[in-house]
């Protein structure tokens, strides 16, 4: 094979690999960080095993709908493996009051709640002041917003 024709394979072989390293990427429709985590790092099991925020670490990770989820054991990840549905927060991960209100905002991973067996959580403690005032009415319009809002980027909504 001459020269030509394998710096031209090399090259397309390349191009393939960064563009399905982008395409594992979260995208706009996860609230993750500049390094693609999601929650702040808080542990997503922890939020229903515990009922309260619990950071998890660089050692315990799992992915899922391409948002690096941190846990602080390995059983947490596990069980997260197990069913990650039933863990990811509603919304991407998104504060649901934003969403209630057609935004998407990030979360400080501390205002939280399990409704129903979903996770919503919030911008901070004072968002979520408000937001569970009118819990029912809320997640009713998140709901309505959220197909539309999905995959538009924060900065354009």
């Amino acid at each position: 094979m001459n020269l030509k024709r394998q710096i031209t394979r090399r090259l397309v072989a390349g191009l393939f690999l960064l563009g399905t390293a982008f395409s594992a990427s979260a995208d706009v429709s996860t609230a993750t960080d500049s390094n693609d985590v999601i929650l702040a790092g808080h542990d997503a099991v922890a939020y229903f095993t515990e009922d309260r925020p619990v950071l998890g670490s660089a050692e315990f990770t799992a992915v899922y709908e391409g948002a690096v989820y941190r846990f602080a054991s390995a059983g947490n990840r596990d069980r997260f493996r197990a069913n990650p549905a039933k863990y990811a927060p509603a919304y991407g991960g998104y504060c649901a009051l934003g969403t209630a209100f057609g935004k998407k905002f990030q979360v400080d991973g501390k205002a939280f709640q399990v409704v129903e067996g979903r996770l919503y959580v919030n911008k901070n403690l004072d968002v979520y002041e408000t937001w569970r005032k009118a819990i029912p009415d809320n997640i009713v319009k998140a709901e309505g917003n959220w197909p539309t809002i999905r995959d538009v980027p924060a900065d354009k909504l």
